[in-house]
């Protein structure tokens, strides 16, 4: 049974951190391209960060570059999301995705998908 299941949510306070993983199982993890995506209440799912099958070259959305970094450990069958200076726009359920083929935007190409772990950025 495939499973991603994504944890280290909760509430923090403007331009505190958190540090969001998602554990893999089920799949060969180290063929899947990985993904974050969030959905704030009301919004659409908004793609946050990629990374590629080796862990190589991460890219992220503008609205979190600099901010949120992705990385992943292939021998732990991980993905992780670093997220620095949150700010209360970034307030959203996470989750986490994973996909064949190269690192895309478009969330309908992602095959696997965690439950979400929801983030709270307030004071």
């Amino acid at each position: 049974e495939v499973q991603l299941q994504a944890s280290g949510g909760g509430l923090v306070q403007p331009g505190g951190s958190l540090t969001l993983s998602c554990a893999a199982s089920g799949f060969v993890f180290s063929d899947y391209t990985m993904s974050w995506f969030r959905q704030a209440p009301g919004e659409k799912p908004e793609w946050v960060s990629s990374i590629g099958r080796s862990g190589g070259s991460p890219i992220s959305a503008d609205s979190v570059e600099g901010r949120f970094t992705t990385s992943r450990d292939n021998a732990k069958n991980t993905l992780y999301l670093q997220m620095d200076s949150l700010k209360p726009e970034d307030t959203a359920i996470y989750y986490c995705a994973a996909e064949k083929g190269l690192a895309t935007k478009d969330k309908d190409n992602y095959v696997y998908w965690g439950q979400g772990t929801q983030v709270t950025v307030s004071s």
